[in-house]
């Protein structure tokens, strides 16, 4: 760094003066270039110092060398090079492309040592980019990779559920490690904290259900069964089913992008080196508490349902409020809130499984986050229609 005083003055009138140092802040200035002919044979000066992350490399055009015949030499004068990194490499490169290209040859041994060593590394020539695969109409190839991949993830999710139920097994005997306090908090998260949400989402379900079922049946003089319809509807499909979508959008997407935040973090390479079982410790708390709390959240599901549809029957039909509770309890049999009961625990199952898996198999980039959540969120809205469907042919079968 090189620097000078001097006298500066403030005014146009000669007024007070003041001392400044001024700094040259750069010793060798913007990174330059230019060919010159010495008499013995072509030069290329470099000058300033080529550093890639000042963004101020000149660029080597494509006809520089059209002066120099083919068959020359090209050498390099480098008193005045200041500092350089790679881009001066990425320089040299294009130099040394073009200079083949035109039958030159380009002597190194005026470069610094270094620069030469990196750019003897590097080919004459870009290797040229590998044709795009061909990719032909196979139809069965296709299909039978995707049925390969799906039982390969099938099993890898069994896999990691009976891992989870080892792990729960030695919890409930003391020798698990699993942390009461991480368990305590994801039931938080999963429970208490739903309950807005799943009180709105069943209101307005058992609500739309009675207004429908209202305008069908008032038609026949038959809007007690109004009552009817939506308690069944509520305890035996909808309860169950929309809590199910609400934790899957809430909780699942919340529990993907945790653990593929922990991924990117390298906090799980962290647990596997320690020797911690992720299976018991980061994955067993999470698909717990929704076993736990699912089946509770579904009963108060149909609880709000039924009081949504009442308030809708009430305010447009003539049933009293006795009667609507008595036509429900008539009209549900125990059995159904059994059945939905058990959903509930399958559904729980599944969202927790898909969601953590969905998290462990994320990339570790933050863009990865966000497409674990919205996976895990697609995925589990899916698998709990289709879980729901299986249970519906199950529940005709056997007569439920």
């Amino acid at each position: 760094m090189t620097g000078h005083l001097l006298w500066k003055t403030d005014r146009a009138d000669g007024g007070p003066n003041r001392l400044e140092r001024l700094v040259n802040t750069t010793d060798h200035g913007q990174p330059e270039w230019h060919l010159d002919n010495d008499g013995s044979g072509h030069v290329i000066v470099l000058s300033g110092e080529w550093i890639a992350q000042d963004g101020r490399i000149p660029p080597f055009p494509a006809d520089a060398l059209r002066q120099v015949e083919k068959g020359q030499d090209i050498t390099f004068r480098t008193e005045a090079l200041g500092r350089w990194d790679t881009a001066l490499i990425s320089f040299l490169w294009d130099l040394k492309q073009q200079a083949t290209g035109a039958g030159l040859t380009l002597r190194t041994d005026t470069l610094p040592d270094s620069a030469r060593k990196l750019l003897d590394l590097l080919p004459e020539q870009a290797a040229p980019p590998p044709p795009p695969p061909h990719r032909g109409f196979a139809p069965v190839t296709a299909v039978g990779a995707y049925t390969l991949d799906s039982l390969t993830e099938i099993g890898t999710v069994t896999e990691l559920g009976a891992e989870t139920a080892r792990g729960a097994l030695a919890a409930a005997t003391g020798r698990g490690r699993m942390r009461m306090t991480d368990l305590m908090s994801n039931v938080r998260d999963a429970g208490p904290s739903a309950l807005l949400i799943v009180s709105i989402v069943n209101f307005l379900i058992g609500a739309i259900l009675a207004f429908v079922g209202a305008v069908q049946l008032r038609k026949f003089a038959a809007d007690i069964y109004v009552a009817s319809l939506v308690g069944i509807a509520m305890v035996r499909e909808m309860s169950a089913v929309m809590t199910a979508i609400i934790m899957a959008g809430r909780t699942g997407g919340a529990y993907a992008a945790r653990i593929a935040t922990m991924q990117g973090n390298e906090e799980i390479d962290a647990l596997t080196v320690f020797g911690i079982p992720v299976s018991s410790y980061l994955i067993l708390p999470s698909i717990l508490s929704l076993i736990l709390t699912m089946p509770f959240l579904y009963l108060y599901g149909c609880l709000i349902g039924m009081l949504g549809g009442f308030c809708v029957a009430i305010g447009m039909l003539t049933v009293t409020g006795a009667g609507y509770f008595h036509q429900t309890v008539n009209a549900i049999a125990l059995n159904q809130f059994e059945f939905g009961f058990v959903k509930s625990i399958f559904f729980a199952a599944l969202i927790g499984l898909t969601s953590c898996r969905i998290g462990l198999r994320a990339g570790r980039s933050a863009a990865d986050v966000g497409v674990a959540a919205t996976r895990a969120v697609v995925v589990g809205i899916v698998g709990v229609i289709a879980l729901d469907a299986i249970f519906a042919v199950i529940a005709n079968t056997l007569g439920i």
